[in-house]
């Protein structure tokens, strides 16, 4: 440790033994025998670099090549120092550490050839009260972060905001951060004063992850997940749940199985429907086809036993058919004859009653008048 380090408060001391990398380079100092640091990014999920799933989702910078870093907006950025290794530094609060936590220290570690990265994890009582409560408490943080391939130290309990005392004590040439305002109680944007001193190195975030998106989705299937820690031994006192809310997930799990179920047994019963509408259709074309090829000699074997017999039979009900519908036409024909007949001979009765009855009343007037 330099002597910068060593007059540091007793307890910021402890921290750094613990947490921090065995020496840090100060001014003047080198990390390596040649200015340029051979560097092997791998990836930012620790998979290989040649993975496509990786260069597909996630870009990791190529191998061995330095990140660019974007063109500053109202604000400059002094020259870098190129006989001693750039004492470089970041902070946040880094819960539920994720690639995109990692995929910034990988650009603050490539943005120049030889980087001392710094990396400050602020502590529980400052992130609760600020910003909220934590997954993970400060020492969960601080660790996780010493394990994380890109930093070379580690600064338990970092201040909310950086100051100049802070970034003297450290001796940092550039506080890295992406360039977004970040407003607090204090002020608008906490890294205006160092922006102004051309010591701000801005990062690019990665967008489509965050902490609270992670702690979104685990809230959005609550329910699911307690069902899976129960399912995996877990206690409801562990969880802090209730025994009404435990039977509730128990019934919750039964209705999930009998759908299961009911979903598997259908999916079989149609599969068994469907192979038997089709060996019925394939039975249907079977006897199709064997009484097409029959019909044929199924036809010429009927006239040949049975023919005459059936022309005699067709005959004789065609003849008894012609003669029924003759005898139904000649009495029709006939009774309307006699008919019209007798209605005229009714008709000349009449006619001659009236004549003689005329007659027989003029000659008796003329007997009497005489």
């Amino acid at each position: 440790m330099s002597n910068a380090q060593d007059s540091a408060s007793g307890k910021r001391a402890a921290s750094n033994h613990a947490t921090s990398a065995p020496s840090s380079p100060r001014l003047g100092a080198s990390r390596s025998g040649s200015p340029l640091l051979t560097l092997d990014p791998g990836s930012p999920m620790g998979l290989s670099d040649g993975d496509p799933n990786v260069l597909k989702y996630f870009k990791p910078i190529e191998t061995n090549t330095s990140f660019e870093v974007p063109a500053p907006v109202g604000y400059h950025i002094n020259p870098a120092p190129t006989d001693r290794p750039v004492r470089l530094y970041c902070d946040g609060i880094y819960d539920l550490m994720h690639y995109g936590h990692m995929r910034a220290l990988e650009q603050a570690k490539k943005s120049l050839p030889n980087v001392y990265l710094m990396v400050g994890v602020c502590n529980d009582q400052e992130t609760h009260s600020r910003k909220g409560k934590t997954v993970q408490s400060d020492h969960e943080r601080y660790e996780s972060m010493r394990h994380c391939r890109w930093v070379d130290e580690v600064i338990p309990d970092a201040p909310w905001f950086v100051t100049q005392e802070f970034l003297d004590e450290h001796e940092i040439d550039y506080v890295c951060h992406d360039d977004l305002p970040y407003a607090s109680a204090e002020s608008d944007d906490v890294y205006a004063f160092v922006k102004a001193q051309g010591r701000f190195l801005p990062t690019q975030r990665t967008d489509g992850v965050s902490t609270s998106d992670l702690i979104t989705r685990i809230v959005r299937d609550y329910d699911k997940y307690l069902r899976r820690n129960l399912e995996r031994g877990m206690s409801p006192k562990e969880l802090n749940i209730s025994f009404l809310k435990e039977q509730e997930l128990n019934i919750q799990k039964q209705i999930a199985n009998i759908r299961e179920q009911i979903k598997r047994n259908f999916q079989g019963t149609r599969e068994d429907v469907v192979g038997e509408l089709e060996d019925l259709k394939a039975e249907l074309r079977h006897t199709k086809v064997f009484w097409e090829d029959r019909r044929q000699d199924i036809v010429r074997g009927f006239t040949a036993m049975f023919g005459s017999q059936v022309t005699k039979i067709f005959g004789r009900k065609r003849r008894e058919q012609e003669s029924a519908s003759l005898n139904e036409d000649t009495p029709a024909k006939r009774t309307r004859a006699d008919s019209d007949k007798s209605v005229s001979e009714d008709w000349a009765e009449g006619e001659a009653e009236a004549s003689g009855s005329g007659s027989g009343s003029g000659s008796g007037s003329g007997t009497s008048g005489a």
